[in-house]
């Protein structure tokens, strides 16, 4: 199914298995739905299952398609939990029974999805989770659209805002990120055969996710995504084997509003810091007027939104109390070492800008030695309103 031809074997993550207690995480990644990357769990569990390696089936979505419940033979697989929601009685991946099946390794599909109030995390990665830190390694699998980071390129890209989300640091603590690739022509021939979607569902699939264009784009994301894990892999390997010289660390440091969204300039923050393999900050400044009694509800709710956003994607939140926010970023700035700033396109007037002063001017003036990106921003969310004089 990978047409790079390189994907690892089942015999690598046997070998990656036999070698320490550390539970392992291997996630397929596609460019769209029907790639084939739950044939490919799927295949690599029946090889493991041959060499004697303990594993089991916690989920797989067979979405009613036959082929795919074919495909699970006599895989063992841990009954599903149910759950009684709004008069509907639904079923989700049961973790304590998996946990308490113990096995060497579990199948985990469809990592993005959302579960059924009532069951023990809210998302399924999270339950993933939970199966690592109890020693159980884990194959799973996602669409490069349920990447958080990308949820803004997605958006522009397909016209479609997708819902459910992955946080990055979930890949970065796969032991492998492995594409599943085929070409767009082979893609759009699947959906016409209904293996993919229901029949009804074609026509309307094929007019707009599934347009040559959005899956051409997609596909290219996924290729870097995945350029990029290995990248980062291999440089954490010759550094740990000291097999060359250690660079000095990229640093990187999105500026974040007290209030209004900052999820775009986090997003950006996210890709950055992936791209350069490095630690990032989000920062904020509190001044007198947002101390806690003071700040307005909406903009302290933005806020708290804003942190568990930036905590969600890998980011260390930094709260820094000062009454001029320029003078406290570049403060920081200097203190750490920060070698690449993410600022959002302020709204203000350039007469506002001229009469008061920039927070992004003031940066670029007195920190020399930082690569600054400025976003543009949808709606206003400006990094700051207040003035830096």
């Amino acid at each position: 199914m990978n047409q790079n031809g390189n994907r690892p074997s089942p015999e690598s993550l046997l070998a990656k298995l036999n070698q320490g207690e550390q539970a392992k995480l291997r996630v397929y990644i596609g460019a769209a739905p029907g790639v084939g990357k739950t044939y490919q769990m799927l295949e690599d569990a029946h090889l493991l299952k041959k060499q004697g390696a303990d594993i089991v089936v916690a989920v797989v979505e067979t979405h009613g398609r036959e082929e795919t419940k074919a495909l699970i033979g006599e895989l063992e697989c841990v009954p599903m939990r149910r759950i009684e929601y709004r008069g509907v009685t639904l079923e989700e991946m049961d973790v304590d029974a998996v946990v308490a099946r113990h096995p060497a390794l579990a199948i985990v599909d469809e990592l993005a999805h959302t579960n059924v109030p009532g069951s023990k995390n809210l998302k399924r990665y999270q339950d993933v989770l939970d199966l690592l830190n109890a020693g159980i390694s884990v194959i799973t699998a996602v669409n490069i659209q349920h990447l958080e980071s990308l949820n803004d390129v997605v958006t522009r890209t397909t016209g479609v805002q997708v819902r459910e989300t992955v946080p990055d640091y979930f890949l970065r603590r796969a032991d492998e990120v492995v594409n599943v690739d085929v070409s767009v022509d082979t893609l759009r021939t699947r959906l016409r055969q209904g293996k993919i979607y229901d029949v009804v569902k074609i026509e309307q699939a094929l007019n707009n996710f599934f347009r040559k264009g959005n899956l051409s784009a997609l596909r290219e994301l996924a290729l870097r995504q995945v350029a990029t894990d290995q990248a980062t892999k291999s440089h954490d390997y010759r550094e740990r084997e000291g097999l060359d010289q250690a660079v000095i660390p990229e640093k990187v440091m999105v500026a974040m509003a007290s209030r209004g969204s900052a999820k775009k300039l986090l997003r950006v923050g996210s890709r950055v810091a992936g791209r350069l393999a490095s630690d990032w900050y989000a920062v904020y400044v509190e001044t007198p007027n947002e101390e806690l009694g003071r700040i307005k509800p909406p903009d302290y709710a933005a806020l708290q939104e804003n942190i568990r956003f930036a905590e969600e994607l890998g980011a260390k939140v930094v709260k820094l109390k000062s009454r001029r926010v320029a003078d406290a970023l570049i403060d920081f700035a200097r203190r750490e070492g920060i070698t690449h700033v993410v600022f959002g396109q302020t709204s203000r007037s350039r007469w506002d800008i001229l009469l008061h002063g920039s927070i992004i001017n003031r940066f670029l003036d007195e920190v020399r030695d930082a690569t600054v990106q400025v976003v543009p921003l949808d709606q206003m969310s400006e990094v700051r309103s207040q003035r830096s004089e």
